[in-house]
C-alpha cells in the first residue's frame, strides 16, 4: 500500500505530584513520582525508520553511530548486521532502497537545508555523493520502482529559486533534466509509468494552476486556475494514467479526496469528504492497482476504507498489537511482507514485521526500550471558545496521576505550534513527556489557522499575527486559569518557529500573564523575517504578503511593526530564554540577535543559547541536551522558584 508522500524524505523535541483523592481531597495525600532522566526523553532512538527491501529479503534501519543516526542493514532471519554510513557530523536525514542492491539517503551541512544525494552499496562498498553540489537543495520525487537503476530528483541547481526535475542513473551517476522550470512551477508529477506529465504553477504571484500534457512530447496546456485559497492538489494518476487524484476544497470548506477529468477541467467524482475535517492522505496498492484509505485527523488520525482487503489488515494488526495505534511505513514489492510501528501518546513503540501470507507478526524493535510508558503521561484532547466565539481545539497534558477533574494550581507551560499553517496531533512527544514528568501540565492549541479544520478557519489568520491568532493563545491560558487547573503566577510560555513568535508577542501583549517565556528558532521582526526568507520561497512571495502582510503597503506596514515583538520589548515583564541555530535558513539569526540587543538594550533578563552546527531546530543529540537542560533550569528558576 503506497503512501502518496513515501518518497519525499524531506518535507518540519523534580517530581511529579500524584493525586489520589477528588479535588476537595487531594491535599491530603501527595505523592513524587519518579523523575526520570532528562537524557532519557531527548536521546537518539535505539532504532527507528525501518524499511524493507523491494523483494523483501532484508530490512534498514537507522540506528546511532557516534552519536548521530545512521543506516543499518540486516537480512531476515538473521542476526549480523551491516552498518551502511559512518556519518558523525549530522545525522541523516532520511534514506529508502531504490533497489534490491543499493539505498539513496540525504544529509545537510550543520543545518542550513541544502541536502545533498548519497548512494551506498547494502555491503557498505562504493559510498558516493550524486549531488555534490556547493548550496544545492537536492530531494527525491519519483522512485520509478519499474526501473530500479533510475530515479527522479529535483534541485535547484540552475536557479536557487526554482527546482527542475532530473533523471538520475544510479548506474554512471548521470543526470538528464527533463524539464526547466521557467520560475513558477512548485512540483512536478509524473504517471505510473513514470513520465512527467503534470505539474503545479504559481501565476500572477497569487493564483495557482495545474499543468498537463498527454504525453512527455506534447506542450503543456493549463487545465485549472484557481486562486491559492482554493483548489486542487493533485497526488497522483488514475491507474489508466488518464485523469489526476488529489485533494480539492473548490466549492467547499473542507478539502476532499476528488478524480479529476484532466479533458474537462473539473472534478469527475468525489471519493471522500469529511464533514468536519480536511482530508489529505490517500494511499493506494502499486501492485493491486486499487486506492486503499484515505486519512484525516480530528484528535488523532482516522482512516477511512476503500479496499477490504487492506480493512482486514488493518483489523488483524489491531487486534494482535491492541492498545496502540497502527502505521504501516513500508512494504516489500509484492506487499506481502510490511514494516508495521505502533505508537501511543505515552509510547514511541516499536517496529514489527508482518507477514500477511503466513499471518505473523514479528516484534523487531522498541524504539526507546529505556522508557516506561507506565510513568508516561496522557495528552488529552481539549476544547474552548476564543473571544469571538470559534471552538479552539486542542491538547492538554498533565503530570501523571492527575485527570482535569484532580488537577489544580499546576505550574503550566503553553505550547503554541509553529508553522504557523500547520497543527498539533496526538501522539508521543517527548518535550510533553519531560515536561510533564518535571511538574508541568503543558497546553496546546490549534489556533486560527492551523490546518485540517478547513479553508474558513485557515483564512482567518491571514494577516493576523500577532493579533487574533494570538487571542487563540490568550483564551486558552485563561481558559485554563478559569478551570482552576492552572497557577495564574506559574505559567511560561514556550514554542518554536511560528511559536517562538507566539512566545514573544505573548510577553508583549501580556506581560503579566506569563511568569517566563522560551523561544526556540523565533521570528521578532516580521520586516526582516520576509527579507531573509530562503530563496526557494521567493517565487511564493505575493502569497507571504497576502497571509503575514506586505511591508510595501503603508496599512500593512503599520500592523506588521505592532505586530514585531521586537519593537516592544519596554513591555515585556518576564525573564526569556532565546536559542538558536547560526545556521537557520527560515528564520535566520538575526531574529534572536536583534531580540536579545533590545532585550540587553532596556535590561530585561535575557539568556541566549546559540548553536554554530545547527540549523532550524538543534538535530544533534549533546545540542538538544543542553538546550533542554537549560530550559529545565530556567523554568525551574522562574516558575517554580527552584535551582537544579
Amino acid at each position: 500500500m503506497k503512501k502518496l508522500n513515501l518518497l519525499l524524505l524531506l518535507t518540519l523535541f523534580a517530581g511529579v505530584f500524584v493525586f489520589t483523592g477528588c479535588k476537595e481531597e487531594k491535599k491530603e495525600e501527595i505523592v513524587r513520582a519518579k523523575k526520570i532522566p532528562l537524557e532519557d526523553f531527548f536521546k537518539n532512538p535505539e532504532k527507528t525508520s525501518y524499511q524493507i527491501s523491494p523483494d523483501g529479503k532484508y530490512f534498514s534501519y537507522m540506528a546511532p553511530y557516534e552519536s548521530r543516526m545512521n543506516i543499518f542493514i540486516q537480512k531476515r532471519g538473521q542476526d549480523s548486521v551491516i552498518r551502511l554510513t559512518s556519518e558523525k557530523d549530522r545525522n541523516i536525514a532520511g534514506y529508502y532502497w531504490p533497489n534490491n542492491e543499493q539505498i539513496l539517503y540525504l544529509k545537510d551541512n550543520g543545518g542550513d537545508e541544502n541536502y545533498k544525494i548519497y548512494l551506498v552499496n547494502i555491503n557498505g562498498e562504493d559510498p558516493k555523493c550524486l549531488t555534490d553540489f556547493d548550496g544545492v537543495r537536492s530531494m527525491i520525487i519519483n522512485d520509478l520502482p519499474d526501473f530500479p537503476d533510475m530515479v527522479i530528483i529535483a534541485m535547484n541547481k540552475r536557479n536557487p529559486q526554482v527546482f527542475d526535475p532530473y533523471r538520475l542513473n544510479l548506474t554512471d551517476g548521470s543526470m538528464e533534466m527533463l524539464a526547466e522550470n521557467p520560475g513558477n512551477i512548485r512540483s512536478w508529477l509524473f504517471d505510473h509509468e513514470g513520465k512527467l506529465r503534470a505539474a503545479t504553477a504559481i501565476t500572477d504571484g497569487v493564483n495557482t494552476s495545474v499543468l498537463y500534457r498527454e504525453t512527455e512530447k506534447d506542450p503543456w496546456k493549463t487545465i485549472i486556475t484557481t486562486n491559492f485559497k482554493e483548489g486542487f492538489s493533485p497526488y497522483f494518476f488514475t491507474f489508466d494514467n488518464k485523469n489526476l487524484i488529489g485533494a480539492s476544497n473548490i466549492g467547499r470548506d473542507k478539502k476532499a479526496i476528488v478524480i479529476f477529468n484532466t479533458d474537462e477541467g473539473k472534478e469527475d467524482t468525489v471519493l471522500y469528504e469529511n464533514p468536519d475535517f480536511d482530508v489529505t492522505g490517500i494511499s493506494y496498492s502499486k501492485k493491486r492497482k486499487v486506492l486503499t484509505s484515505a486519512s484525516y485527523t480530528s484528535w488523532k488520525r482516522e482512516r477511512h476504507f476503500f479496499d477490504k482487503e487492506t480493512e482486514d489488515i488493518y483489523k488483524f494488526l489491531e487486534d494482535t498489537l491492541k492498545g496502540y495505534e497502527i502505521a504501516i511505513t513500508g512494504e516489500n514489492k509484492d506487499e506481502n511482507i510490511f514494516i508495521v510501528r505502533t505508537y501511543s501518546d505515552k509510547s514511541l513503540g516499536a517496529y514489527y514485521i508482518y507477514d500477511k501470507n503466513n499471518e505473523k507478526v514479528e516484534k523487531i524493535a522498541d524504539v526507546s526500550p529505556w522508557l516506561d510508558e507506565k510513568e508516561m503521561a496522557n495528552q488529552l484532547p481539549i476544547e474552548y471558545k476564543s473571544r469571538d466565539g470559534l471552538t479552539i481545539h486542542g491538547y492538554l497534558t498533565l503530570p501523571k496521576g492527575y485527570t482535569i477533574e484532580t488537577a489544580e494550581n499546576l505550574p503550566v507551560v503553553v505550547n503554541p505550534h509553529g508553522g504557523p499553517w500547520a497543527r498539533d496531533s496526538w501522539g508521543f512527544n517527548p518535550e510533553l513527556q519531560f515536561l510533564a514528568n518535571r511538574g508541568f501540565a503543558v497546553l496546546q492549541m490549534n489556533f486560527r489557522g492551523s490546518t485540517g479544520y478547513g479553508r474558513k478557519f485557515w483564512e482567518m489568520s491571514f494577516k493576523k499575527w500577532g493579533q487574533e491568532m494570538q487571542d487563540d493563545v490568550t483564551d486558552g491560558t485563561k481558559w485554563l486559569i478559569e478551570k482552576g487547573i492552572a497557577d495564574p503566577n506559574k505559567i511560561a510560555i514556550y514554542g518554536g518557529s511560528y511559536g517562538g513568535y507566539a512566545t514573544l508577542t505573548g510577553l508583549v501583549k501580556e506581560p503579566d500573564l506569563y511568569a517566563a517565556g522560551v523561544d526556540y528558532v523565533g521570528v521578532s521582526n516580521l520586516f526582516t523575517f520576509m527579507k531573509t526568507i530562503p530563496p526557494y520561497w521567493k517565487p511564493m512571495l505575493d502569497m507571504m504578503y497576502e497571509m503575514v502582510g506586505n511591508p510595501k503597503n503603508e496599512q500593512d506596514s503599520i500592523m506588521m511593526r505592532e505586530n514585531s515583538p521586537v519593537f516592544h520589548v519596554d513591555k515585556i515583564k518576564a525573564p526569556l530564554f532565546i536559542a538558536q541555530g547560526a545556521n537557520d535558513p527560515r528564520v535566520n539569526k538575526d531574529e534572536s540577535d536583534q531580540m536579545v540587543k533590545a532585550m540587553k538594550d532596556r535590561g530585561v533578563e535575557v539568556e541566549y543559547m546559540v548553536k554554530d552546527n545547527e540549523g532550524h531546530g538543534f538535530r544533534n543529540e549533546e545540542n538538544r541536551f543542553d538546550f533542554y537542560r537549560a530550559m529545565e533550569k530556567f523554568l525551574s528558576k522562574h516558575l517554580l522558584k527552584e535551582s537544579i
